[in-house]
């Protein structure tokens, strides 16, 4: 609880009722020794032990709390508790003379000692709660301060009472010394009570001033008691008593009157200037006027002897020269420190002109109807406006309307606070954003820091103009695209929420739009990134300028865009808008004088309140009935939009796709369809089989296919194709891709480790190209072909699909560094897809097979023949061995081999088999070939007599154009193992 906090009323009803309990006490005292008390027993028992007992409580309440607490306030405390104890004492032993012995105190009885030590002890107690002053200049101020009030009184109590006292005691010294002793402490005393009361320390104000009023009301009692008129008619239990008894009651309350707990700590006190209140160097008003009071009092005395017809004796006149000569002193230094002090202002206020006039923000000072006062210089170089005509001007004319009412309130509320209650800490009490008109007439953004000056506000205001605008960009660059300025995915999905919470009338619809630019990385690798920047900024142009007004064109990165629509369009309407988009985006983009062109696909996702169309059937795929509406949040609607445009890409590109709920079906079910493959490589629910490679010259056994198999639940070993089609792709892909190669490698070594009984033969392991360009395949293999022990030349490489052009770079490293460790390379599935020829000039490979879905037609189409011929022709002429996937039935086999293909695989030869059954087809070492003679005899036919050693250079004279020589060709490395020629390949005329 601070210096400003109130006590809790809970805390206060106690000590208010235990204070009108003690001025119960007292006044009840009071009223008993005015009456007499109703007997002269009773008055000696109440004027003597009473006052020792409330002596005696005053002495243990002072006691016990100077034990109780510390700090420096202690000795103080326990000073006072033995000052009233001294009072306690010599009260009992008046009593014990009066009450118990029943005659009159002697003059110079263990009373009058005890209530001698009661003057210095509290003198001592005053001391030390005295603001001990910091320089000898505060200690002669203190000293004389001192001495004027006390030889004021003692002036003015020698002219009334003391002298008397002086000259009827002469005779007996100890006498003497005892009526003059009680006086002249008293007036010590009162003299340090009227300076502490205002010189005392903070913590215990309440405290303190309790003290110093029962200090002072006993006080007065003493000096009423040594006057002659009372001190000679003085008996037990008077008025004068009760007095007393009230300055002992308030001494018991003193410690207890603050409201604070002795043991707790006191609370940080609140310096003066939080409150807007300057901190005095000075003595108070009162202090300040204590010399002249005293002057007065001095005066008093002397004017007193001298109207009433008496001699001014030499102790009057000693004591009144010296409080003259005192309070000279005193002015003298009270003029130096005024002028000390008058100095140090004109010094501040100069410094602290020149802090505001140099101050690089706007002080004002304005009253409470808002009238400015004061301006600082400053406002001429931040608002560009003369500070001495914003003088006597309103603070609220040059706010803007808008930030008027703003302004009001904030200010109101400033008022009213400084009203009612204190600021803590000094802190300033508001900070004030608003907009200021400058003389240029711009409107400027202002930061005011606002503070209460007495009744009105002081502004220290800064121009935060740069700054607002500064957050303003930064605001705008997290939401919005850096090269097309369009809004970027965080700003986008924000109106897309609120587009869907709106509440638009019937038939509002709100569909997203998503677009990617077909071909645009070709661009970028083409013409570079500068002009590919270039291209995505006409294309956000494009569409702005296709769509409404009211729709929303985001980018979301690299080629990425979207569109929000949401009005009362049907679903033809937003079909045609996006078909609109798609043709303006795929017109040609000149840059730099070059034509450069780009496709759009498409995929649009309808809000929840929109009835969706029938889904468009795939390829090959039936009309199926419209699903319900999809998810009503706003990411599902931006996941349905990403999906139906992925699902135009996958369709061809270039064209407009509408989301389905069969689209997401089809997508949780290739993500099950992962999982589970992650889950069947992880547990070994994959098994490998071999299919055998046969030489279809003469059945020969040339080496083995690995195949994987999902083994089932029941033990049944199942082809996997939609397994095998998922492995394409991911992060499951590539796990199982290396533990097909891993199985696959570690079963031939250890086939090759079993001996001669079971010959070794090359295995084949066929990857996309994908999964061989995939980060630590390539060490994957190494690995394991180290690991062991098999010969590099024992494993094929065969290439499924090799992938998208950009990745023919990358794929022909990975062959080539293949090659170099000794593995050879096969081109599989050729004859199937696009862009089959062109990989065969740039990429390394030393075998070529034809796709089962050439072969399957091969004995019933002429024009399938007439292909196949052609492309084993082509990999003869390129000196690749040449082998045929699919090989299921014997007429295939057989034109197969009039077609000069070297090797086949199928099921005319035999199934793919577990590892028992392939031990024992490789020690029959070959399987019947239909038609081998009828083959042979057509070879010879169609080779003629002439010898032939390989079909390279009737090639080169066959074929017209451009002719691949020797050192064009990449080096090959034979497939066929042991006895094959160069190539492993006779040479046979084109079909």
């Amino acid at each position: 609880m601070n210096s400003t906090e109130v006590v809790p009323p809970a805390r206060s009803v106690p000590r208010r009722l235990v204070a009108v309990l003690l001025a119960v006490l007292c006044s009840g005292y009071a009223v008993g020794a005015a009456v007499g008390w109703g007997s002269c027993e009773l008055a000696l028992v109440m004027g003597d032990f009473g006052l020792a007992g409330a002596a005696l409580a005053a002495a243990l309440s002072c006691l016990g709390h100077g034990l109780l607490i510390g700090g420096r306030t202690r000795p103080a405390w326990l000073l006072f508790g033995l000052s009233s104890a001294m009072v306690a004492f010599g009260n009992g032993a008046w009593g014990w003379y009066e009450v118990v012995l029943g005659r009159t105190p002697p003059q110079d009885s263990p009373a009058d000692y005890a209530f001698l030590l009661f003057a210095p002890l509290a003198i001592l107690g005053l001391l030390v709660l005295a603001q001990r002053p910091r320089n000898p200049a505060g200690w002669l101020c203190l000293l004389l301060d001192g001495w004027l009030v006390a030889g004021s009184l003692f002036t003015l109590s020698w002219s009334l009472a003391l002298g008397r006292v002086a000259a009827g005691d002469g005779d007996d010294p100890l006498k003497l010394a005892l009526g003059l002793g009680y006086p002249v402490l008293d007036i010590l005393l009162v003299s340090l009570v009227v300076g502490l009361n205002f010189r005392g320390r903070d913590g215990n104000r309440a405290a303190v001033h309790t003290a110093m009023i029962g200090l002072a009301l006993t006080v007065v009692c003493d000096a009423l008691f040594t006057t002659p008129q009372f001190h000679s008619d003085y008996h037990s239990g008077e008025l004068l008593d009760a007095g007393w008894f009230a300055g002992s009651v308030l001494l018991a309350w003193a410690p207890w009157s603050h409201g604070r707990h002795p043991l707790r700590p006191h609370p940080h006190r609140q310096h003066p200037s939080a409150q807007g209140l300057p901190r005095r160097r000075v003595a108070s008003t009162f202090s300040a006027l204590t010399p002249y009071a005293a002057a007065a009092v001095c005066t008093a005395g002397i004017l007193y002897n001298a109207l009433g017809g008496r001699s001014i004796d030499r102790v009057i006149l000693a004591a009144a020269s010296t409080v003259a000569l005192a309070l000279i002193l005193r002015q003298g230094i009270m003029l130096i420190d005024n002028l000390s002090l008058a100095q140090e202002l004109a010094t501040k206020e100069a410094h602290f002109r020149s802090l505001v006039q140099g101050s690089s923000d706007v002080i004002m000072i304005a009253g409470p109807s808002g009238a400015l006062s004061y301006v600082s210089p400053a406002a001429l170089r931040v608002y560009n406006r003369d500070p001495e005509e914003l003088v006597g001007g309103n603070l609220l004319n040059l706010v803007h309307p808008e930030d008027v009412d703003r302004v009001l309130a904030e200010v109101r509320r400033i008022l009213a606070r400084t009203r009612g209650a204190r600021f803590s800490n000094g802190e300033p009490s508001a900070r004030v954003e608003c907009r200021i008109r400058s003389g240029e007439g711009e409107w400027l953004h202002v930061e005011s820091t606002v503070n209460p000056y007495r009744d009105g506000l002081i502004l220290n205001s800064r121009d935060i103009t740069e700054r607002v605008r500064l957050q303003a960009q930064l605001q705008h660059n997290a939401f919005h695209d850096p090269l097309t300025d369009l809004p970027n995915r965080a700003l986008f999905a924000q109106r897309v929420r609120a587009a869907l919470a709106a509440q638009g009338p019937a038939g509002t619809t709100v569909a997203v739009l998503f677009l990617d630019l077909d071909g645009f990385k070709a661009v970028n690798d083409t013409a570079g990134h500068q002009v590919g920047d270039q291209l995505l900024v006409q294309a956000a142009r494009r569409l702005q300028s296709a769509v409404r007004g009211e729709d929303t064109v985001a980018r979301f990165g690299g080629d990425e865009f979207a569109v929000l629509v949401r009005g009362r369009l049907g679903h033809p309407q937003v079909r045609d808008l996006a078909e609109r988009i798609r043709g303006a985006l795929s017109d040609p983009y000149w840059i730099a004088g070059a034509e450069l062109g780009v496709a759009a696909s498409i995929g649009i996702a309808f809000g929840p309140d929109t009835p969706l169309p029938a889904p468009e059937p795939g390829p090959g795929e039936p009309e199926r009935a419209p699903d319900g509406p999809s998810g009503t949040a706003a990411d599902e609607l931006l996941r349905n939009a990403d999906l139906a445009m992925y699902q135009a890409k996958s369709r061809g590109k270039g064209r407009v796709v509408l989301y389905t709920p069969a689209m997401r079906a089809e997508l949780d079910r290739r993500g099950e369809l992962e999982e589970r493959l992650r889950a069947a490589v992880r547990e070994g629910s994959f098994t490998l089989l071999h299919q055998p490679v046969v030489d279809l010259s003469g059945g020969r056994l040339t080496g083995v296919e690995a195949q994987a198999r999902w083994r089932s639940a029941q033990g049944m070993l199942l082809t996997p194709a939609e397994f095998l089609r998922t492995a394409e792709t991911g992060d499951a892909a590539t796990r199982f891709a290396r533990w097909l190669l891993t199985e696959a490698v570690a079963a031939a070594a250890r086939r090759r480790a079993d001996g001669p009984a079971a010959p070794p033969v090359p295995v084949t392991v066929r990857l996309a190209a994908e999964r061989i360009c995939a980060p630590g395949m390539y060490e994957t293999l190494a690995g394991v072909l180290r690991d062991t022990g098999l010969p590099p030349g024992l494993l094929v490489l065969e290439v499924a699909r090799t992938g998208p052009d950009a990745l023919a770079d990358e794929l022909g490293r990975r062959l080539a560094a293949l090659r170099r460790l000794g593995v050879s390379t096969a081109l599989a599935g050729f004859g199937a897809g696009g862009g089959s020829l062109g990989v065969l000039a740039r990429l390394p490979f030393d075998a070529l097979k034809l796709d089962r879905s050439l072969v399957q037609d091969l004995a019933e189409s002429p024009l399938t023949r007439a292909l196949a011929g052609h492309a084993l022709r082509l990999g003869r002429d390129l000196g690749l061995v040449t082998g045929a996937d699919g090989v299921d039935h014997p007429r295939q086999a057989a034109v197969l081999q009039e077609l000069g293909c070297r090797r086949g695989q199928g099921l005319a030869f035999d199934r793919p088999l577990d590892e028992l059954r392939l031990r024992r087809a490789l020690l029959r070492r070959g399987y019947p070939v239909p038609g081998t003679d009828r083959a042979a005899a057509a070879h010879r036919a169609l080779l003629g007599s002439g010898p032939r050693t390989g079909g390279l250079a009737e090639a080169a004279a066959a074929r017209p154009g451009p002719q691949h020589t020797p050192r064009d060709l990449a080096q090959r490395h034979p497939v066929g193992g042991p006895g094959s020629g160069s190539h492993g390949e006779t040479a046979v005329p084109p079909a």
